[in-house]
Parts: C-alpha cells; sequence; structure tokens
C-alpha cells in the first residue's frame, strides 16, 4: 500500500527529474546550475518559487502588443532621422556597434544634439524642475520611483502648475517601486488633469499577470517635446537610503534624440493604457542644438535578445585603449565577463568603479565573488567611498559614453525594461572621463593580493550570494 510519506518522496523525484529537463532551455548554464541545485535540495519549495519567477516571460497580449511597439519606435525613430542632419560616421571600431544598436533597439543614429552631463545630484532635480516650470506644450515622465517625499512633492507641484497653465501633462511610474505615490499623490495629480499611468501592475495568479519582479527601471523626462533627461537618477530625496547619499549622473539633451526619448515614453503608455498618442505636438520639428552624434537603447524582458548587454560586450571587444565601467550593482554575465577578461589581457586599460557601501548586501557580496578572477586577469576595480555611487555609465576609448539606467547585472539585462543614451561625441565623453577620474580620486584601489586575504568564511558568503543571485 503507497504510504503518504512515499507518495511524496516519489513526487519529489519527479519534481527533480522533469525540471532536469525544463529548467535548461533558453537558459544560462550559471542559471541552470543555481536553479536545479535548489530544486534537488528541496523538490517542492523549488518548484513553487519557480513558478513564481524562475522564467522571464510576458503575457501573450504584451508580446503582441510588443511587435507593434517596435514598428511604432521603427517609423518615429525614422522620422527623427529625417529630421536631423546626417551624423558624422562613427569611428570605425565601433560602427558596428550602433549598428547592432539599431537592430536590436530600433533607433538610429540622430545627429545635431547638445547633451549635458550633470553630476551634481540637487542640481539635475533643479535644472528639470526649472524645465517643467517653463513648458508651454507637454510633460512626459517615466520613472522607476517618484517618492513622496520632499522632492516627489516639490516635482508634483511642478506639474500642478504646469496643467494649470494648459500643459498637457502625463506621468508613467512603475506599480512596485512608486507604489506609495500611486496611492496617495495619484489621486491629487489626476484631480489636477495631469495623467498617471502604473506601469507594469502586479496581478499574481491572474490573467495576463506579470512576475513581481519584472520592472520598469527607466528615468525618462521630455519636456515639450525638445528637452530630454536620461539616467539613473530618480524623483526621489537624495539620502533616500538610510545613511546614504545618493550620488547619481543624468544627462540633460536637446536635439533630435529627444523623439526617441518620447517614442519610449509613448510606447510604454501604450503597453497599459492600449491607446496611441498621435499628438504631433508631442514631436515638434527639432533644429540641431549641438553637435553630438546619439542613439537611444531599450531594452527588456519584451525584446528577443538582452539589447544592452549585446551591444556592451561588443563595445567592449571594439575597444583599443581604454574601458571604464560604473555601476552600482555587478553581477554579469559569462560574455560580459569574457569581454573584459578579452579587454584587458589584450593590454587595455580596463577600470570598473563600484560602491564601498551598498543599500544591497546580499548583491554587494555576489559581486564581490567575481573581484579576484577580473583582478588576475588585469582589470583594475577602485571602491568609490565618497557616497553610494548609484551612477550607471561607461566610457569606451574617447569615442562613446553610454548614459542610462542599466547596472551591469543579470537582472538589468533580463528583467528589467531599461534604456541607456550612447553619445558619440569625444567631447561629451571627455566631460564624462572627468566624473569618473572624480570618482577614482575619492576611491580605493583594490589589489589582488590583499583581496586573496579575506577571510574564508567571507569567500563562502560571497559565492553563496552568488549563487542567489543567478535565480532569475
Amino acid at each position: 500500500m503507497l504510504t503518504l510519506g512515499t507518495a511524496y518522496l516519489i513526487s519529489e523525484w519527479l519534481v527533480r527529474i522533469i525540471m532536469l529537463l525544463y529548467v535548461p532551455q533558453r537558459r544560462s548554464p550559471a542559471s541552470a546550475r543555481a536553479w536545479l541545485l535548489l530544486i534537488f535540495f528541496l523538490p517542492i519549495p523549488g518548484l513553487v518559487l519557480y513558478a513564481l519567477i524562475g522564467r522571464a516571460y510576458l503575457p501573450r497580449k504584451r508580446l503582441e502588443q510588443q511587435l507593434k511597439l517596435i514598428e511604432m519606435m521603427q517609423q518615429l525613430s525614422e522620422r527623427s532621422g529625417r529630421m536631423a542632419p546626417p551624423p558624422p560616421p562613427p569611428p570605425p571600431e565601433i560602427i558596428e556597434a550602433s549598428r547592432l544598436a539599431r537592430k536590436l533597439g530600433s533607433f538610429v543614429v540622430a545627429a545635431g544634439n547638445r547633451v549635458e552631463l550633470i553630476a551634481d545630484y540637487r542640481r539635475s532635480i533643479e535644472r528639470l524642475l526649472e524645465d517643467i516650470h517653463a513648458a508651454h506644450s507637454s510633460v512626459h515622465l517615466l520613472y522607476y520611483i517618484f517618492a513622496e517625499d520632499a522632492t516627489g512633492q516639490r516635482a508634483a507641484e511642478a506639474l500642478e502648475h504646469a496643467a494649470r497653465r494648459g500643459v498637457s501633462c502625463r506621468v508613467l511610474l512603475d506599480s512596485v517601486g512608486s507604489r506609495g505615490t500611486l496611492r496617495r499623490v495619484a489621486p491629487r495629480l489626476r484631480a489636477a488633469g495631469i495623467e498617471v499611468v502604473a506601469l507594469l501592475p502586479v496581478l499574481l495568479l491572474r490573467p495576463g499577470g506579470l512576475r513581481l519582479d519584472l520592472r520598469n527601471h527607466r528615468k525618462i523626462a521630455v519636456i515639450d517635446g525638445r528637452i530630454g533627461y536620461i539616467g539613473s537618477q530618480n524623483i526621489v530625496d537624495p539620502d533616500a537610503n538610510r545613511g546614504m547619499i545618493n550620488q547619481e549622473l543624468v544627462a540633460r539633451v536637446e536635439g533630435p534624440v529627444v523623439h526617441q526619448l518620447q517614442a519610449l515614453i509613448v510606447a510604454d503608455r501604450y503597453q497599459e493604457v492600449g491607446e496611441e498618442l498621435r499628438d504631433p505636438k508631442l514631436f515638434p520639428g527639432l533644429l540641431p542644438s549641438g553637435v553630438s552624434a546619439a542613439q537611444v537603447l531599450p531594452s527588456g524582458p519584451g525584446h528577443q535578445e538582452a539589447n544592452t548587454q549585446h551591444v556592451l560586450v561588443n563595445l567592449i571587444y571594439a575597444a583599443r585603449r581604454r574601458v571604464v565601467l560604473t555601476t552600482p550593482y555587478f553581477v554579469p554575465d559569462s560574455p560580459f565577463l569574457a569581454a573584459m577578461h578579452n579587454a584587458a589581457e589584450r593590454g587595455l586599460e580596463v577600470r570598473l568603479i563600484v560602491s564601498r557601501r551598498s543599500n544591497k548586501p546580499v548583491v554587494q557580496f555576489a559581486q564581490q565573488s567575481y573581484y579576484e578572477d577580473l583582478l588576475a586577469a588585469g582589470v583594475r576595480i577602485h571602491l568609490y567611498r565618497g557616497a553610494f555611487l548609484h551612477a550607471k555609465h561607461v566610457s569606451i576609448d574617447d569615442s562613446v559614453a553610454v548614459i542610462g539606467s542599466s547596472n551591469l547585472d543579470i537582472r538589468s539585462f533580463a528583467l528589467n525594461s531599461e534604456l541607456s543614451l550612447l553619445v558619440y561625441d569625444p567631447v561629451v565623453v571627455a566631460d564624462l572621463n572627468r566624473i569618473q577620474e572624480r570618482y577614482l580620486a575619492d576611491g580605493d584601489e583594490v589589489t589582488l593580493e590583499a583581496w586573496r586575504r579575506r577571510s574564508p568564511v567571507r569567500r563562502w558568503l560571497q559565492n553563496m550570494c552568488r549563487l542567489a543571485d543567478t535565480l532569475i
């Protein structure tokens, strides 16, 4: 007679065998190993966890919408490209990367842009609020976090003032990152005539529901279709992380590439509302505002590839002299690590700048597990001690600067909706290099000899956290 205990034991082995066949499909070896190890030791809890967060899927309706969005973005991108003067050809070594970014992200390289890098947290907020107060046609904001704190209240008041002047205002907020604002501030904004849209709503166990950790992590603002903001900074006080002050980087842009930022906002809104904005005032004719060639690169689970990872890997392989990577969270996949190793072993100057302190200890332990191999390959690692370095950017030689919302981790590459701005301008790259040099001056370099002296307990903890972080 089959006892309850025997039936449970059989069910556990069935789960192990079935998942051994299913888990590795369309998944990196590291991620497959982590999931199979969990399921081998804890079959039933592992199966439940896998059902919740094991696949970076989107419901069929959203995938169908994504096809329409890609077509929409291509049309808008071609329109902005026609308005802009022909861009100068990128350096030969990065031509393929710009072509790859266009193929994956649908946006062309647009010339005639002015790109201003703002590394001062409060100054970037002030500039954004000034532009909102000066708006005369439209204000579109898309943010992962729009907080209820002093900064969020000032932004809400600026939007209300704009709406009273007859400016069309729309605010798109991630449903998890901005959940408090969506509950308590959104009704006030809607009462003022401002459209507020919750992005990627959590509908667990309901038709069309999404994984809890599939988030829209973008930070974009577009004012009057002429001024854009993109970067790592949310609408939140700089000391939102208790005991830490955030260090960010934002690019304020003018010129044809602003249409690409606007197109992303229009597309993300369409995916939630199901209505396409056709107001021509959102895409006004734009004269050249500067000399920078630039290109927007969106990424996320709706795309067939890990767009950000693919383009950055291509750029690292194309580098000839120097690669500088700045990120708060560094948990890369194997192709990204291989590209860094290759660049360092070719004799390039490869630097990774991360924060000494972190608001996510598990992620910090996970990223530290990569340090020894990188240091041995010749990568130089710097721990920024001035603040919590939340900025996310990459510079390649004197040729290209990449600024945006994407961390250099598997989660940003595969799960989050992210956005990067690729700027092909030696002047902007030089500006970014000066910011990076300030980080280096306020940081401590990690040496291989010192790193190898860390305790066995710390080494074990780093490896365990690394294993957990591959469970995507």
